[in-house]
């Protein structure tokens, strides 16, 4: 089974204008993970929320919306109006690194709570939700050993994947990823995974894909603001 190419969430850049048009001049993408909806204890999507979900405004697309709450109640909901909408996924938000978002313990925030976040998992998975949940993630906060707990939290749950962006929250976007990270639990972790993070070229494509060939996916963000084409010349081979 080939790897997939994902294009990454990316609030302001990768919404429903980027998709239609990247996919209709570029190509080359298998799935588009549509920046985050917050849902909130009304249990219905704002009209802008709406715009960016509606299946007729995504027709011909693989899309996967983004979730970022840090109640279990609002994910529950908001998962089962998205599978009611005909989605077959949608993607829990523990990566954001934003001050904002961190602040009220969502995204990254999250990963400082990892007992909160065992217990919010448990309450989501348990709920027999007619959808699947896939997660994306940092490895941590501020230290790289931090996922080793967080990693045996996943491992508990029957998640469709779990994307791995290794870096911390305070390293936002900056400096290396934590690679050697990712390489240690490549093997040891239950579930299908995913790699996000400085892939910025097709010869970094093809030099994941080498090195982990059981890899389920490879997300991509702001290298294809640089360039749309990424996918496609990867796919090639051609630059």
């Amino acid at each position: 089974m080939s790897i997939l190419y994902c294009v990454a969430p990316m609030e302001g850049l990768t919404g429903l204008p980027f998709r239609r048009v990247h996919a209709r001049l570029f190509a080359g993408a298998d799935k588009y993970f549509i920046p985050f909806v917050t849902p909130t204890i009304e249990p219905r999507f704002t009209e802008r929320q709406l715009r960016e979900l509606r299946p007729e405004n995504n027709a011909g697309l693989n899309v996967v919306p983004q979730l970022l709450t840090q109640r279990s109640a609002d994910f529950i909901w908001a998962a089962k109006a998205l599978a009611d909408m005909g989605f077959g996924e949608v993607n829990l938000n523990l990566g954001c690194p934003a001050g904002t978002v961190v602040a009220r313990g969502k995204g990254a925030g999250f990963l400082r709570k990892p007992v909160e976040l065992e217990h919010f998992l448990d309450e989501i998975f348990s709920a027999d939700l007619p959808i699947d949940i896939s997660v994306k993630t940092r490895i941590g906060w501020a230290d790289e050993s931090e996922f080793d707990l967080l990693a045996d939290v996943y491992s508990h749950f029957p998640m469709k994947a779990l994307i791995i962006h290794p870096r911390l929250r305070k390293e936002f976007y900056k400096g290396s990823v934590h690679e050697n990270i990712f390489e240690k639990y490549y093997s040891q972790l239950p579930m299908p995974l995913g790699y996000n993070g400085d892939v910025i070229t097709g010869d970094d494509i093809a030099r994941i894909e080498k090195h982990y060939p059981a890899l389920s996916m490879v997300m991509v963000g702001r290298a294809l603001m640089a360039d749309p084409a990424l996918f496609r010349k990867a796919r090639s081979g051609k630059p």
